[in-house]
């Protein structure tokens, strides 16, 4: 898989731009704040519907735009597809597929599947488990596509029923004060209980895709850190549940059962009763997805808070590099590999070690301050990137 063509307008800082791409090695060089960032947001934008550095799509509009236009020529497997994205803030986004419309922006994802390390990625070792929930789900939806829209009914239904927990909890506050409860309500516990199935379904489904994920993943990413940090202390990741003991034993490790959505619906079901007095008491869902980690260890401790800033930077290499051979080694087509700016931030060693496993992707690009900042290994298409204009160097 291979990304042939890029265009976009009023995206981010670019009023238009053409960007034409081979396989290989691309590396776009200018000075910081020229807008290399933004095309390579703009490529993980087909692939994910999301940005890596913000949380909406407002700020990728150009300031006084209403609209911004994405579109991106992929060529997997000697086919061609031509995807484009209109971004309108305050309206339903518009995707279109060879020209022809489609239902949902999210019938487009699968088309391109990119892996993207930045400096953001540090948040992943040092950030908030948040960070490394996104990290595991937003790698869900490359690999399945489907997921978005699992994701997206969890959401949902976590909103729906953590607004109830609240209007309940508040009439319960009164109740508690004339004598009775929020439990004595025959109405509201029934509306609970429809809305703790919608939530141990939607969560055992993701949940469960979470789990096997993990498992299939913690060999790429221990092998990526052991081929990039060399002789350091091993890692390890692991999925710590919600569920905590009630969680089934094996789930979530490469030597465990493979996690089923049915047995989990089950225990998730017997949590929410079991916290439901607590939910009701704080206004809020106390057990699911929302509230699971992926823990990273770095030998015996915690990388988070133990971690030098090397090794966190090299934990956070990992679990892309990770990523891309998981992908990679699946059906789909081989993922683009996007790297910004990260090499002025490695040393040496873990810089050539990274160039050596970008030079053997299908595709890989690069951004760079300087050209020094390259390693010579990446010697393939140059783009010169100034204000306003790309030109192929």
């Amino acid at each position: 898989m291979y990304l042939r063509h890029l265009q976009v307008t009023d995206f981010r800082s670019w009023q238009h731009v053409d960007l034409p791409l081979e396989p290989g090695p691309t590396v776009l060089v200018g000075p910081n704040g020229r807008g290399k960032t933004n095309l390579l947001e703009a490529v993980g934008y087909v692939a994910t519907l999301g940005s890596h550095r913000v949380s909406n799509d407002t700020p990728l509009v150009r300031h006084g735009c209403e609209r911004a236009l994405v579109r991106a020529a992929v060529v997997n497997d000697d086919r061609e597809l031509t995807v484009e994205l209109e971004i309108a803030p305050g309206r339903a986004n518009r995707a279109r597929i060879n020209r022809g419309a489609v239902g949902r922006p999210r019938d487009v994802l699968g088309i391109l599947r990119t892996v993207l390390f930045s400096p953001e990625d540090l948040a992943l070792v040092r950030g908030d488990p948040a960070e490394r929930r996104r990290f595991l789900d937003e790698l869900l939806v490359l690999r399945a596509p489907r997921y978005a829209g699992v994701r997206g009914e969890y959401d949902r239904v976590l909103r729906q029923r953590n607004a109830l927990l609240k209007s309940v909890g508040r009439k319960g506050s009164g109740a508690r004060r004339g004598g009775g409860s929020a439990a004595d309500d025959p109405y509201a516990l029934s509306t609970l209980q429809v809305w703790d199935n919608h939530l141990a379904t939607a969560g055992a489904e993701l949940l469960a895709a979470r789990l096997n994920l993990v498992a299939d993943l913690a060999r790429h990413v221990e092998s990526a850190y052991a081929t990039v940090a060399g002789e350091s202390w091993p890692v390890r990741i692991g999925y710590r549940s919600s569920l905590g003991e009630a969680l089934p034993a094996g789930y979530g490790t490469a030597e465990g059962p493979r996690a089923e959505p049915e047995t989990l619906t089950r225990v998730l079901l017997d949590a929410l009763a079991e916290s439901r007095d607590a939910d009701l008491e704080r206004g809020i869902s106390l057990v699911g997805p929302h509230r699971d980690e992926l823990e990273l260890s770095l030998g015996q401790t915690p990388a988070k808070g133990y971690a030098s800033h090397g090794e966190s930077w090299s934990f956070a290499l990992a679990l892309r590099l990770g990523s891309y051979d998981l992908l990679r080694s699946e059906a789909g087509g081989e993922p683009v590999l996007l790297l910004d700016d990260v090499f002025a931030e490695l040393d040496t060693r873990r810089r050539a070690r990274l160039a050596d496993i970008a030079a053997r992707a299908e595709q890989v690009v690069v951004t760079a301050a300087v050209d020094e900042d390259v390693p010579h290994e990446l010697t393939g298409v140059r783009f010169a990137v100034s204000e306003g204009e790309v030109k192929r160097a």
